[in-house]
């Protein structure tokens, strides 16, 4: 890890996971951002990749909300000043809290004020607290201050609450939860064709990672960004079983655009559950099925235009 620079009134720091940027990591890093402006100092956020349970307990580890990608892509609207990816591996896990204070957050991150959650444990065996961060700061001039949960609805919004909103197909809570639509991002690749053919041609995300957490397979309405624009969509999750391909696959119907998307990096949103995957007689039954979910899609994403005009206004 390199050292950031000297700066004369040091950093105000922040350390975590932040899996998904949502709607409480929101508040911290604001909170971390006003703190510093105030301060005259520069806001940085320390986190890690991968997720520290890959490495110490692997059959705990979480499905991730957002990839490496996307993580970097929600963290960079912030406006934190320096984000720090560390690997975390089995010679980080062995560090005592006191190292990992001393080494990475004073010597390398130049801090004078630390930021953490309430619940928040670190070091070898999270065996860090607060009074051991209070009493860290004491001997070695730095401030620490703890920030309470944000609620939404009487509940502390977290990351466990989300995954089991997006895991149980409730894109609704995920997205209030999240702050923005639940979102997965990823290179266009070249699929078997058989949407042209039968008149609906899709683009086919390639490079999800194993991790990131999907919602139950099915068709979607759904929007899709790239460099070069916006539209909505029918996006299917899942196996094509009409056809004998039991693949897990994620592709989208583009409405009104037929571009040529191969190779390019994309985000597509999950708006709206329309149906279950299902098998079809013939390719002409799922086509029919498919106008149907077409129909279904536009009007979901009619509503959720209207919705946000309605939002703008208020």
């Amino acid at each position: 890890m390199s050292v950031l620079p000297e700066y004369p009134n040091g950093t105000t720091v922040t350390v975590g996971m932040f899996d998904g940027v949502h709607r409480g990591h929101q508040a911290v890093l604001r909170e971390i951002v006003d703190r510093a402006r105030v301060a005259g100092r520069k806001s940085v956020l320390v986190t890690f990749e991968p997720h520290p349970l890959e490495v110490v307990n692997p059959q705990a580890a979480p499905p991730l909300l957002t990839s490496g990608a996307e993580r970097r892509e929600a963290l960079a609207q912030t406006g934190l000043d320096y984000v720090v990816f560390l690997r975390f591996d089995r010679e980080l896990a062995s560090y005592s809290p006191e190292r990992f204070v001393r080494e990475v957050l004073i010597g390398r991150c130049r801090m004078r004020e630390l930021v953490i959650g309430h619940d928040h444990g670190f070091g070898r065996g999270r065996s860090g607290d607060v009074e051991t961060l209070r009493r860290l700061g004491a001997t070695d001039g730095f401030t620490v201050d703890v920030v309470g949960p944000v609620e939404l609805g009487g509940h502390p919004v977290s990351s466990t609450q989300i995954r089991r909103a997006v895991a149980g197909g409730d894109l609704a809570t995920a997205q209030r939860l999240l702050g923005r639509p639940y979102s997965v991002s990823g290179v266009v690749e070249r699929g078997a064709g058989r949407g042209r053919t039968i008149g609906v041609p899709t683009i086919n995300l390639g490079g999800v990672p194993a991790r990131k957490l999907l919602p139950p397979d099915g068709v979607y309405a759904a929007t899709v960004e790239w460099a070069g624009g916006r539209v909505g969509g029918m996006l299917n999750q899942g196996p094509k079983p009409t056809f004998g391909d039991l693949r897990r696959s994620v592709e989208v119907h583009l409405f009104g655009v037929d571009a040529n998307l191969y190779g390019q990096w994309v985000k597509v949103e999950w708006v709206e559950r329309l149906r279950d995957v299902m098998t079809f007689a013939s390719p002409e039954k799922l086509v029919e099925q498919l106008q149907r979910d077409r129909a279904d899609a536009a009007a979901a994403l009619s509503q959720l235009s209207a919705d946000q005009r309605h939002v703008s206004h208020t």
